[in-house]
């Protein structure tokens, strides 16, 4: 009886590729050529009936039904490394999938996770950004760190980080606003994608909201970059923040303001009883880096 089921080394490959997005990088990870690489993915394709890459001049991403497929994929093969773990000892290396919303990955686990993977040579981490609810739904992932309420993204998770709130500008137009009063002469930058932000700092400072500008982005990266091209006023989400406010050279408006956020980042997983070693190594961590980073 026939099988549409593919080669277990296509799916090594298509995985490969997928993650690194990229034909040549896949290739370096498995010890083949690149060729060898585009050949079995367009073998898989070829098997499956459908494209499973767009291809570009230097890299290559899914098109929906690799979106779809590599889920499925990830979770088969990373089921089949813990049955043979199991089974037959410890294998050298322990795969990790784990996804961040954008601003903790840039702010937060950027500057530690090169001390998690001296702590923990064995595990092979992969790391993946999201920044809507969506972007964490139709993922298979080990853990995953998100912003606000858990329960609607998980079962079981434990809360990493808070954040404080404080308006940021370059040093010019930071020199302007001398009373809360004056960031009504700005554009102030909002982003959309969290429950706090500006009406809640004005709430705090009882000032009246109904005054203000908004321009709306979908993440704080991208507010300050608008904030540092003179697009206006960003908003701060210490401490998450603190490394893309520096770099794009903005500075604290009003410094006596720090306002507590209504919410916080989280990890987030299915069982704590269920994690692989792996998984479990990278929660204490997490937990343990995250405490230190907030009370700097």
């Amino acid at each position: 009886m026939s099988s549409r089921i593919p080669s277990l080394n296509w799916l090594r490959v298509f995985e490969a590729a997928a993650r690194t997005e990229s034909f040549a990088r896949a290739a370096a990870q498995l010890n083949m050529s690149a060729a060898a690489v585009s050949q079995q993915v367009k073998a898989l394709e070829t098997r499956l009936g459908t494209p499973l890459f767009h291809r570009h001049a230097h890299s290559v991403t899914l098109t929906e039904a690799g979106r779809a497929y590599l889920p499925s994929v990830q979770q088969s093969l990373l089921m089949l490394e813990t049955a043979t773990t199991g089974l037959f000892g410890e294998t050298r290396e322990q795969r990790l999938f784990v996804q961040s919303v954008l601003l903790f990955a840039h702010g937060i686990l950027a500057s530690g996770l090169t001390a998690f993977q001296a702590a923990y040579p064995q595990i092979n981490l992969s790391l993946s950004t999201g920044n809507q609810m969506a972007d964490f739904s139709n993922r298979f992932t080990d853990l995953q760190i998100v912003f606000g309420n858990p329960t609607l993204f998980s079962t079981e998770s434990d809360e990493l980080l808070r954040e404080r709130l404080y308006p940021m500008a370059p040093p010019e137009v930071a020199d302007q606003i001398r009373q809360p009063q004056d960031l009504f002469r700005f554009t102030l930058i909002e982003v959309s994608t969290h429950r706090a932000g500006w009406p809640h700092l004005f709430q705090q400072l009882r000032l009246p909201a109904g005054q203000a500008r908004y321009f709306f982005a979908d993440n704080s990266l991208m507010a300050a970059e608008l904030s540092a091209s003179g697009g206006g006023i960003a908003l701060a989400r210490a401490p998450a923040s603190d490394r893309i406010m520096k770099l794009s050279g903005l500075v604290p408006c009003l410094p006596d303001i720090d306002v507590p956020g209504q919410e916080a980042y989280h990890l987030i997983y299915q069982s704590r009883s269920a994690l692989r070693p792996a998984a479990k190594a990278f929660r204490d961590w997490i937990i343990d880096y995250s405490a230190a980073v907030q009370t700097r």
